[in-house]
């Protein structure tokens, strides 16, 4: 058992028998009244999320987590295929499982599966950042400076990126997952 003001982002504890994931959780001070932890929590199996405000002394029963290493390989429709780096086995996974991290994966990227304690599998665990291609921009400004408003990219995935005014249809780039946000250009990775 744990205490609502311990839970982090993506920890999974059980009520009533579900599965909830911790997508957001933020200590509230209100003007009057006892502090809260406001969150937004995801049902693992339906994928519903929710708002939920708890008491910070609440307790919920905290699912252990077992992490295994694999690489994504392909997708066939909603069904996305990754293989486990030391077994070889594979493991299907749906685009509903997967949520908004769907968006990140890039062919034989190398992420983490997630399971419960009960072999559950919960969802994947993406690196902080990956290199994506640009599929579709605005043509690049030759005098745009990084601290423009910047413009929309669409990424080979589909991901739609924030991006300065001088990146082209194209380029690789650096895109932090945690927040969807473009954090450089990936040519000074390589060098």
């Amino acid at each position: 058992m744990v205490q609502a003001i311990n839970l982090k982002k993506g920890m999974v504890f059980s009520q009533d028998g579900k599965l909830i994931r911790v997508l957001k959780a933020n200590h509230h001070k209100p003007g009057k009244g006892n502090t809260v932890m406001q969150m937004d929590l995801r049902n693992v199996e339906s994928g519903a999320v929710v708002h939920k405000t708890m008491r910070p002394t609440e307790k919920v029963d905290l699912v252990d987590i077992v992490k295994k290493n694999v690489q994504y390989l392909y997708n066939e429709g909603d069904v996305y295929t990754f293989m486990d780096t030391e077994t070889y086995e594979q493991y299907e996974v749906s685009a509903d499982q997967l949520g908004d991290d769907k968006l990140y994966l890039i062919p034989n990227i190398e992420v983490q599966l997630e399971f419960a304690n009960d072999s559950k599998l919960l969802g994947v665990e993406l690196p902080s950042t990956v290199v994506m291609k640009v599929k579709q921009t605005e043509p690049g400004i030759k005098s745009a400076t990084v601290t423009g408003s910047g413009k929309p990219a669409t990424m080979e995935t589909g991901l739609v990126v924030q991006v300065p005014d001088f990146i082209k249809t194209g380029e690789d780039l650096v895109i932090n997952t945690a927040e969807g946000s473009y954090k450089s250009r990936a040519e000074n990775l390589s060098k």
